[in-house]
């Protein structure tokens, strides 16, 4: 027995498939499996194709909530479950759940395996990783319970226990892992001015957006003396984005009939600004009409979804931490300065490369799929940017586009979901990788600017 396997180790390590490879794989056997899963007559009220149910696969796998159908109304309690476990496992990583369960069988994590869960960790170094699982897990089920029954607490007396402790449990999953699916029509817009979703549902995708490093890193230090780096920067950029977004969603938005203007309070107001300056950042969830922003509004959303959360966390997004350190390169050429200083630490010059490709890498995606898009689709051009940003940063915001692109836009958007949940993976294992020239040239100059 031990001979088979060791010769199936030999074969596997023969093929010599890049952990990102077998990131991707594994994240494309996941949404082909929940394709299938959703098409069954037992997961529908009503009949979908094939596609579609591939469609909403990938949208939960990606974690970003794009979808051509109304979930509440389409789907069974069968097929709802089906797409909360596919966003509890794309949200929280594939490779993780694997790990927890050969660590509850007692069986050892091999090198291969800690070599994809660093990719699916976006992770540096092979250390401390089954501990980092134990971290994402513990933080990911406390979340989600007490957002269960913070949530209970609306939707129990409105539904009844069996449907309100489900709609509960759905959002909670949904909100802290970025995902934005909603079993109500038009996402969250009938609770537009209800306190307890407006902090509970934003509490949960901020914390699950944050990143489980910072999350844990909190809860450990509880000082802010004593947090990492990364943890500071998090939440100073964090806090930073949230005010902004609040500040100028309000402002540019106060008036307008189709938005805030037709609320009938202050507090309501006050309470739909704050929602929409948080959810860009990879959530999804709305509460009021998208489509009805004005475009400077949805320029700020688009922004925001650009950057998205925190390393190791459900939100996608180039990251806030790859946007605060792009500024701060940029000042620091601005002073002459040759290093980077923050907090009282110094950035290394390798940092600062790896932000410039992946900012490079990400732009240069939403572009060619804009491009490639616009190609198929002769719509509004700003909706069709929306929906192809949306779709990178993993969003599942939309002002319409889903509905009316054809197949094969429908299918440039799941490719771009795709990419947007594990092309920023793939990215980081030749950011992580360094390779020392064989060759050395003498130094050239070129005119920039």
């Amino acid at each position: 027995m031990d001979l088979k396997r060791a010769r199936g180790r030999l074969h596997l390590q023969s093929l010599r498939i890049p952990p990102p490879a077998v990131l991707a794989l594994l994240y494309l056997g996941s949404v082909i499996v929940g394709g299938l899963l959703l098409w069954l007559p037992v997961s529908t009220q009503e009949q979908i194709s094939l596609f579609t149910a591939l469609f909403i696969s990938t949208s939960a796998v990606t974690v970003t909530g794009l979808s051509t159908v109304d979930i509440g109304t389409t789907f069974s309690l069968f097929g709802e479950a089906v797409i909360m476990v596919l966003i509890q496992l794309g949200g929280l990583g594939l490779m993780t759940f694997a790990v927890l369960v050969l660590s509850a069988m007692g069986i050892p994590i091999g090198m291969p395996q800690r070599l994809i869960l660093r990719e699916d960790l976006n992770q540096t170094t092979l250390n401390n990783l089954t501990v980092l699982v134990r971290i994402i897990f513990s933080v990911a089920l406390l979340c989600e319970a007490v957002g269960v029954l913070a949530l209970a607490w609306v939707w129990v007396p409105q539904f009844g226990w069996a449907q309100g402790l489900w709609y509960s449990a759905f959002h909670a999953v949904s909100a802290f892992n970025n995902a934005g699916f909603a079993l109500f029509p038009g996402s969250l817009s009938l609770y537009v001015g209800d306190p307890v979703v407006n902090i509970v549902i934003p509490a949960l995708f901020i914390l699950g957006g944050l990143g489980f490093i910072v999350v844990g890193d909190i809860y450990q230090k509880r000082k802010w003396s004593r947090l990492t780096l990364h943890s500071k920067l998090m939440l100073v950029g964090t806090a930073a984005l949230i005010v902004w977004g609040f500040v100028t969603f309000a402002a540019l938005e106060w008036n307008n009939p189709g938005t805030l203007g037709d609320l009938p309070d202050t507090a309501t107001k006050l309470w739909a600004s704050w929602f929409q300056a948080v959810t860009p950042r990879t959530a999804g969830f709305n509460t009021i009409n998208t489509a009805e922003m004005h475009d400077s509004t949805t320029l700020m959303t688009m922004l925001l979804m650009l950057v998205g959360g925190g390393s190791t966390s459900t939100a996608g997004g180039i990251k806030v931490t790859t946007l605060i350190v792009l500024i701060l390169a940029t000042a620091a050429f601005f002073r002459r300065s040759t290093t980077l200083h923050v907090f009282g630490r110094s950035l290394k010059m390798e940092e600062i490369m790896k932000v410039m490709a992946l900012t490079t890498v990400s732009m240069l995606l939403v572009a060619l799929g804009l491009f490639a898009v616009s190609i198929s689709h002769d719509g509004n051009f700003l909706d069709l940017m929306f929906e192809v940003t949306s779709a990178f940063g993993t969003v599942g915001l939309s002002r319409g586009a889903t509905a009316q692109l054809d197949t094969f836009g429908l299918t440039l958007i799941m490719i771009i979901m795709f990419i947007g949940r594990v092309g920023p993976l793939t990215i980081g294992f030749f950011l992580a990788t360094r390779s020392v020239p064989r060759v050395r040239y003498p130094a050239g100059q070129i005119y920039l600017g």
